[in-house]
């Protein structure tokens, strides 16, 4: 499995922490997850999630002056969004779990077979 199959359910739940603590523009998410470590996320990825996101509820947006150059679409999330971003941090937290358990078990395993 490619690292972009496995991001593909996370990154939802990456932009929704990043937009909870503040109404967030599209390219400032993308370097803000470039800051996280995921480099390879484009704002051409991202967009298409956000709308998503939107029509589902989970993300509104409105249109502010720049001072840097053309109106820029700010996110933030509405109740439903916040509430998902609740469900996927526990869904996140039994995942990581799970995979540090089966990771440590296995790597132990290994290691006192080869010995």
């Amino acid at each position: 499995m490619s690292q972009t199959q496995m991001m593909k359910g996370i990154l939802d739940g990456c932009l929704l922490a990043i937009i909870r603590g503040k109404e967030v523009y599209g390219y400032e998410m993308t370097e803000r997850l470039s800051d996280y470590g995921f480099g390879e996320v484009s704002e051409g990825t991202i967009y298409p999630l956000l709308m998503r996101m939107q029509r589902e509820g989970l993300v509104t947006s409105v249109k502010k002056e720049s001072t840097a150059g053309p109106k820029r679409k700010y996110y933030s999330l509405t109740d439903k969004g916040h509430k998902e971003l609740e469900e996927f941090l526990a869904r996140w937290k039994r995942l990581e779990k799970s995979v540090n358990n089966a990771i440590r078990q296995e790597t132990n395993e290994g290691s006192e077979g080869s010995g």
